[in-house]
């Protein structure tokens, strides 16, 4: 009788030698993160107290768009920066890594969710008309893009109070464009209840109600009377969440003009969808994605981060790890704070927080709030060309990375950087953990 034998190099028994990092952060640095690691061989558990900051924005991707001058091509803006300011992350990350970045999210996302190249600006009307810079667009946006002599009809629904139709055409109407010329605009209002009674709507409710086929087609019927001959049509983001493709489609054919959509104040439906769209990519990689957990402490040996414990019901859960990324953002998360004593912190594994260079702990917030940025938003964690977390110098801990908004060093809002901060870093980090844990060679198999 024969005897079968099992081999222990089988792919599944494979899986289970490769090193394990632990992505605290589900933004986009921590998801771009924790794909990028599962790709290279590694288990990845990705562990997250909230659902992330990307439904908070507007769907697009930043790179630089103030330097603070204006900036028309982003990735040559950063490799200018980045050389003229040693302290800023695109110093350590560099333009290279944030073009890999962009281009691995393209992948991943697909050209339904983002066009634009990274190489010129897409300027955009915002919430209050006025005309941003940035790199990277939902298709439903790229309409935005406006050029001198362009008519726009702002189309505002009623029930819908944070889209203010008359102030966006407004603004439109008066602003320069950033190529010169000026676009005119004009304002309509319209009554539509996503559901019956409903007069005070939210933005993902009216995205919803417009997944239906037959409520999308009744809307777009009505809005054809107020389209003149030759305009461009300005609707409120919230075309679509689930079917988004399809209602974009549709509203346009029905209309029978270019048609763009304006992200309004968060949380914002184009956000939504590409969180939700990463989140599913994340989960179809095998990332574990623990949701609604904190990471509240860790054990460390010989240098090096050994396990994490995440908070849960009744007791922690202990995780070992082989590495660490924290990609929990910054003040806005709670991933740093100041407290009531003037002391800075980091808050997840009590890593020390830098500051900037001159600047004393009493001078991190002043009082002229309309005046020069406040330096408490430079502060986070310093960081190496690895990512690897370091502090006046020297690493932290052998094994612990940073990406993200935690990195200290850039106003992120005001040069209108986050995301190429976000992306640059996560693939810097997801790369030095790949090449420092031998996770490839350690496994070729991901399921």
């Amino acid at each position: 009788m024969s005897t079968a034998t099992v081999s222990l190099s089988s792919p599944t028994a494979d899986r289970f030698k490769a090193p394990h990092v632990v992505v605290v952060g589900s933004g986009l640095a921590g998801l771009i993160t924790a794909v990028r690691l599962r790709r290279g061989g590694a288990r990845v558990t990705l562990v997250t107290k909230g659902v992330g900051g990307l439904q908070l924005g507007q769907g697009t991707i930043d790179v630089l768009g103030y330097t603070p001058q204006r900036v028309e091509k982003p990735y040559q803006a950063v490799k200018e920066y980045a050389s003229k300011h040693p302290e800023h992350p695109y110093a350590k990350i560099g333009v290279e890594a944030v073009k890999e970045g962009v281009d691995f999210l393209r992948e991943l996302v697909g050209e339904s969710f983002l066009v634009g190249d990274g190489e010129t600006t897409i300027n955009l009307p915002t919430a209050v008309g006025a005309i941003r810079p940035t790199a990277l667009v939902p298709p439903s946006m790229i309409n935005g893009n406006l050029q001198d002599g362009d008519k726009v009809v702002v189309i505002g629904l009623a029930q819908y109070k944070d889209f203010h139709a008359g102030l966006i055409a407004q603004n439109i109407d008066r602003t320069e464009l950033p190529g010169g010329g000026h676009a005119s605009a004009r304002a309509v209002v319209v009554d539509f209840e996503p559901r019956e009674g409903e007069y005070d709507a939210t933005g993902l409710a009216i995205a919803r109600s417009l997944d239906n086929i037959h409520t999308r087609r009744v809307l777009a019927e009505g809005l054809k009377g107020f389209v003149n001959p030759g305009e461009i049509v300005a609707l409120p983001a919230v075309l679509g969440i689930d079917n988004h493709d399809e209602v974009f489609a549709d509203v346009s054919t029905i209309l029978g003009a270019k048609v763009f959509e304006i992200a309004s104040l968060p949380p914002c439906v184009p956000g939504m969808r590409l969180n939700n769209k990463l989140v599913v990519t994340a989960k179809n990689e095998r990332v574990d994605y623990v949701l609604g957990s904190k990471v509240t402490g860790c054990k460390v040996a010989d240098g090096k981060v050994v396990s994490v414990t995440v908070g849960t019901a009744g007791a922690g859960k202990e995780l070992t790890a082989d590495a660490v990324v924290l990609a929990g953002g910054g003040f806005e998360s709670g991933a740093l704070k100041l407290d009531s004593h003037g002391k800075l912190h980091e808050t997840i594994l009590d890593l020390p927080v830098t500051m900037p260079e001159g600047v004393k702990e009493e001078e991190l917030v002043h009082g002229d709030y309309w005046g020069s940025p406040q330096p408490l938003f430079l502060c986070g964690l310093e960081v190496d060309e690895k990512m690897l977390v370091t502090y006046q110098g020297k690493p932290v801990h052998s094994n612990v990375y940073a990406a993200g908004g935690v990195i200290a060093g850039a106003t992120r809002w005001q040069e209108k950087s986050g995301e190429g901060i976000a992306l640059g870093s996560a693939i810097k980090a997801a790369d030095a953990i790949l090449s420092s844990v031998g996770a490839a060679a350690a496994t070729k198999e991901r399921n």
